[in-house]
């Protein structure tokens, strides 16, 4: 009888469980068949695997190397049945065509633009969330081929260990005030003249939460409200002074609200992009990265206050400030 990964599975199985009915069970097994089976295997391995007694079954010598062995040629081969579909799914030998996930903003539809302007052939497929872990996850499984997301300050990305990720731009965290606000007019503001304000933002499973109420305590103050909302809700939010708004410093001009510099640059966004270094992807990695970094340079380029604050000095104040971010 040749030995397959089932009788591996099996042995494993009875090992765990101490005991032959107890395996048996959860094989879905008679306890009669798992018997058969098992003598059938150690026939083909030359030896007993384990030693039978009233308190269940303990491994033999020759049990514990095969066991040994078990336990390095099980974890190999379903890695292997991963990578295997995670290849497949991001390349089936057809078209050409890119997965993005990303976190809402302008840096997701500036990459879907200039990937269909560079790649006129290629498809071009998006899936959004809130939820950086959720987007790093579909990464690493092959559902997506590139996760376009932000993180707070230092802090490290999702799955670290599992994509390679490159951080593509860095950006102040700006505020977002309704055009009539007393402050609007300024070009840049302290984060304690806002303490009396409610605030919206969108959520994240980050850390962006917890620095941001860490900023305000440095300031003096504790936020009376965060209302954790989609982007449009938090703009209407801000549009209507029911809240002051936290937004990257690209956030596009609309309607009715201005954004502005946080003085001293308490909050800062990294944009990252992550691929999983063992998949097609990888290759393509350098070519996007470009991508986003120029379609950040357009995003930054296209709002005035940013563009008014990197004039001014803004980007050295942005270096000093990451120094002690976290």
């Amino acid at each position: 009888m040749e030995l397959e990964l089932r009788h591996l599975k099996t042995i494993r199985a009875i090992a765990d469980a101490g005991s032959l009915t107890k395996a048996a069970t959860a094989l879905g097994l008679a306890q009669p068949a798992l018997s058969a089976q098992l003598r059938r295997i150690e026939r083909s391995l030359g030896g007993a695997l384990f030693e039978r007694g009233r308190c269940g079954v303990r491994t033999t010598a020759l049990g514990e190397l095969v066991l040994d062995r078990a336990r390095v040629v099980l974890p190999a081969v379903h890695d292997l049945q991963q990578e295997a579909v995670r290849f497949a799914r991001a390349w089936d030998g057809g078209p050409r065509g890119f997965r993005l996930g990303g976190t809402h903003g302008p840096l997701l539809g500036g990459l879907v633009d200039r990937l269909a302007e560079a790649e006129p052939d290629a498809s071009v497929a998006t899936h959004t969330s809130w939820s950086e872990r959720e987007i790093a996850a579909q990464a690493v499984d092959g559902r997506l081929d590139y996760a376009l997301i932000g993180t707070c300050g230092e802090s490290a990305p999702p799955e670290a260990g599992r994509l390679a990720w490159t951080e593509v731009a860095r950006d102040p965290v700006f505020v977002m005030l309704p055009t009539g606000h007393p402050l609007a007019a300024r070009e840049e503001i302290a984060l304690a003249e806002l303490a009396g304000q409610d605030w919206a933002d969108v959520p994240g499973d980050g850390c962006f939460g917890d620095c941001f109420a860490a900023a305000c305590v440095r300031a003096g103050f504790t936020p009376a409200r965060v209302y954790e909302t989609d982007t449009a809700s938090c703009v209407h939010l801000v549009q209507v002074g029911r809240a002051v708004g936290l937004c990257r410093a690209t956030f596009p001009t609309t309607p009715g609200v201005v954004t502005r510099a946080l003085a001293g640059t308490p909050l800062v966004w990294r944009h990252l992009l992550g691929w999983h270094p063992a998949s097609p992807a990888a290759a393509g990695a350098p070519a996007v990265i470009a991508h986003v970094r120029a379609a950040h340079g357009e995003a930054a380029r296209r709002s005035t206050s940013y563009s008014r604050w990197l004039a001014a000095g803004g980007a050295a104040d942005r270096h000093n400030a990451m120094q002690g971010a976290g």
